[in-house]
């Protein structure tokens, strides 16, 4: 992979243009927006004991056990609904956040601008472990009573590495973009 951004990154500094990019990004913003408020924010609403994280990071198989009782079956098909939705969030958050460090990186130089263009995979990689959590959550779902023991463990590791991707590349993103202001302001004296 280093040796394809090396061979790249002059490219990526022009291609694909910018406008692209924030195209995309708005997309992504939009998906993200829109899923949020029409499927994620009723969920609690409708099931309030407990939620989707709950679910993710149960870790046990009794824990689960206490979730599908809390939610019943009403609230695990409608649980089942937002996982689905997941799949497509899942396009949202990653074109959102990889446009952002894509476009923020162009504005670097150096080594930032190189670690920036490795930080743009990471929310697609966190979305390959996003819809490995899904599939396994759909399946305790769609089998309350007749899944190993290991899957809930499995579950909250892939959750885990999900979130600890997003977060890396958030705070790339939020790094980069201080670096900068401090460079503008610092330029403007």
């Amino acid at each position: 992979m280093r040796m394809i951004i090396e061979m790249n990154i002059e490219k990526w500094k022009e291609t694909p243009k910018t406008w692209v990019i924030l195209l995309i990004t708005c997309i992504g913003l939009t998906i993200f927006l829109l899923i949020n408020q029409l499927i994620f924010t009723s969920l609690p609403i409708e099931v309030p004991s407990y939620g989707i994280l709950d679910f993710e990071f149960a870790w046990t198989a009794s824990q689960i056990s206490l979730i599908f009782t809390a939610w019943g079956s009403e609230g695990m098909t409608l649980h089942a609904t937002g996982i689905y939705w997941d799949f497509l969030y899942i396009l949202g958050y990653g074109s959102l956040i990889a446009g952002l460090i894509f476009i923020i990186s162009r504005k670097l130089s150096g080594k930032m601008q190189f670690i920036g263009f490795y930080m743009v995979f990471t929310p697609f990689l966190a979305g390959i472990f996003d819809c490995i959590e899904n599939f396994l959550l759909l399946f305790m779902l769609n089998n309350p009573s007749g899944f190993s023991t290991v899957i809930p463990l499995v579950t909250g590791v892939m959750a885990t590495i999900k979130f600890s991707l997003l977060i890396i590349g958030i705070l790339f993103f939020l790094l980069a973009l201080l670096i900068l202001l401090v460079t503008w302001i610092k330029s403007r004296k």
